[in-house]
This record gives structure tokens, C-alpha cells and sequence, in this order.
């Protein structure tokens, strides 16, 4: 790879931070000082929560726990079902959401695969396919490693790395071609090419299992997949895949808060990438089904529980709907369609 494609690489997963500093300025604008209360629709029958990913991740957890708010709070007359469809990357649960065009009661949460699955695989599916409700936050990712591992900075695991042999070091991550994969890509891009063995698992709560366990070196688990592991002294952060350190300062463990972790670039390792937590739902609903969820996660993000879920988990707090969210997505779909053609990971006609 010449010395251009690098630093176009470089670019291009630093582009995610301005699209993030552009979903913390709408946040600002967009998110109500009171939720709105009048509905002119609600729902009829139970809500399916569909959740396009395995249990235990990210995805899951943020799922149930909304779902564990809704009940608590009273926020909707009818239950919310969550079921996981994680099947083929996610294309399951993109699919089932996509055959119930005009039902109001299917919403699913989505992630960076809403973009790379499609890419990846070639599945007959387009966010367009859906329809955009909200961005709820941006999640963050960090690179962990065990306890007890040798590195202490990031720059020293990267530079291990670039000095061991081929293949060695194992680097466990959620599928193929996902988002764990592009930032293991990214990282790749200041070691050599190959340096990593790349192992993909069902789900974040596995991969934090494989690493406490020692089975691979490294992850990039979002930190709500590997907060428990790191309060009990089981795992170790070396930083953050952002352009700016986390905002939570309230002691994680003993001696470390979020904001202790340093940003990757601080420890001289130039990658950056955040996902999106956002719900959709199916095709051809009307402007009033929309308005209801709109709605409805304000008032489930206006919440003590959600404000807590969100320090715990280090996420990027965020909110956008309408033609901004819109907006949003179609840049980030393009984003990742340059990131996975400079990685190789587009299905043959993309």
C-alpha cells in the first residue's frame, strides 16, 4: 500500500469524529427540554424489538435495556418484545424488518452492520429498505487487552505487534467484515499487513470471555461489552478510538474513571471509529407511527435509568431524527463503503 493510500485510510476513519461532533451539535438542538406528551397513533398490539446481533453485545444490552425502562416507567401501553435476529451478520433481522412494510409495530436497533452487512455479503438489503426513526447515542470503541498482558500504552501493544511475527497476535472481535474487523484493518495500516490473526465470535459478550480467558490477544469491544471484566481486574483499556477522551469521570475500578483512558492518537496510534445506536423501522409506515417513537425514546432518554446506562457504558451521548438523521446515515453509508473497499471486504459486484 503506497504512502497515499495510507494517509487517505487514516482520513477517512477520522472522518467519523466530525460526523460524531455533528451528531453532539443536532443533540443540542434537536433533544427537547420536555417530551412531548400528545400522540395522535399508538400502538395496538405488542412492539417487536428487534435486535440484528447476538446476545451480550452492545446491541443487545442497549435493547433490553430500553426495553427494561419502557416497563419500568410505563412509557408505552403495550409490552416491547426484544428478540435477536442476528443471523447472517444482522441481514436476519434487516430482513424481517423489511418484509413488514406498513407495520408500525416492528422497530429494530441498529449498528455499523446496517451499513457493512449489505457491503459485505451482497444480501438484498439497503437502509433504505427501512425506515430512519432516531440516533440514540454513539458508541465507542476501546482497545482492551488482559490484566495482566506486558503493554501499559497502546504505543507499546502497536509496536509489539509490528515486531512479532505474522499472524501472531490474535485479535477477537464481533463477525467478519464488521466493524471490529475494519478498526483491526485500520490498526493493521501502522503494524504491516498481516500482523493480526483476525477471530470473529457471535457476539461483544463472547469476545470479552475469549479475552479475559487468554484465548486472543486484543479486542475492540465497545465498553459496555467489557466494563464488567474491566471491574474486576480482569481486563486492561489502552485507549480509546476517539478524537477526544470520554467525558465520564466518576471512578470505574478502584483507580481508573472513562476519562482516564487515553485516545488512541494521544498513545501514537492514529485510528478513529465510532458506531451508531439508532433505531428504525418498517418501510411505508405513516409520519404519525414515526412521531410515536420519536417520542417515546426522548422520554426513555430523559430518564435517571438511561442517563446512568449512559455513563456506564462510555457512550457518546447523541440525538438526531428527521432529515438530519437522514442525512447522517447516507454520509456514513459512504464512509463505509470507501473503508471496506480500501480493506477488501466488499462482496464481488459492489
Amino acid at each position: 500500500m503506497t504512502e497515499n493510500q495510507i494517509i487517505r485510510q487514516h482520513r477517512l476513519v477520522r472522518f467519523v469524529c466530525s460526523l460524531a461532533a455533528a451528531g453532539a451539535l443536532a443533540a443540542s438542538v434537536l433533544m427537547p427540554a420536555s417530551p412531548a406528551v400528545a400522540q395522535s397513533w399508538e400502538p395496538t398490539k405488542p412492539i417487536q424489538f428487534i435486535i440484528p446481533a447476538g446476545t451480550g453485545g452492545g446491541a443487545d444490552q442497549m435493547a433490553r435495556f430500553i426495553q427494561g425502562v419502557v416497563a419500568k416507567n410505563n412509557l408505552a401501553k403495550q409490552p416491547v418484545i426484544t428478540v435477536n435476529k442476528g443471523g447472517g451478520a444482522g441481514a436476519e433481522g434487516f430482513l424481517e424488518v423489511k418484509k413488514t412494510a406498513g407495520d408500525p409495530h416492528n422497530i429494530i436497533i441498529t449498528l455499523s452492520n446496517l451499513f457493512t452487512t449489505p457491503l459485505a455479503t451482497g444480501v438484498p438489503f439497503n437502509w433504505k429498505d427501512m425506515t430512519p426513526v432516531a440516533m440514540l447515542a454513539l458508541d465507542q470503541f476501546v482497545l482492551w487487552v488482559p490484566a495482566d498482558a506486558p503493554y501499559k500504552t497502546a504505543k507499546e501493544y502497536i509496536d509489539a505487534v509490528k515486531a512479532g511475527d505474522d499472524k501472531t497476535f490474535k485479535m477477537g472481535g464481533t463477525g467478519s467484515k464488521q466493524e471490529d474487523q475494519i478498526i483491526t484493518v485500520a490498526l493493521e495500516k501502522q503494524t504491516a499487513p498481516k500482523k493480526f490473526t483476525y477471530i470473529p465470535f457471535a457476539g461483544g459478550g463472547a469476545v470479552a470471555v475469549q479475552l479475559v480467558g487468554k484465548h486472543i490477544n486484543s479486542t475492540v469491544n465497545n465498553p459496555i461489552e467489557a466494563v464488567s471484566q474491566w471491574k474486576a481486574d480482569a481486563l486492561r483499556p489502552l485507549c480509546i478510538f476517539d478524537a477526544k477522551r470520554s467525558v465520564y469521570t466518576n471512578k470505574v475500578t478502584a483507580t481508573m474513571a472513562w476519562s482516564d483512558i487515553p485516545t488512541c492518537k494521544e498513545s501514537g496510534v492514529d485510528t478513529e471509529y465510532q458506531m451508531l445506536r439508532g433505531i428504525f423501522m418498517s418501510p411505508g409506515v405513516k409520519s404519525e407511527h414515526i412521531a410515536y417513537y420519536v417520542d417515546l425514546f426522548k422520554r426513555v432518554m430523559a430518564t435517571d435509568d438511561w442517563k446512568s446506562f449512559m455513563e456506564q457504558g462510555a457512550f457518546n451521548q447523541t440525538f438526531m431524527s428527521g432529515d438530519d438523521f437522514k442525512k447522517w446515515v447516507e454520509a456514513n453509508e459512504k464512509l463505509h463503503y470507501e473503508l471496506m473497499k480500501e480493506a477488501g471486504f466488499l462482496a464481488a459486484g459492489k
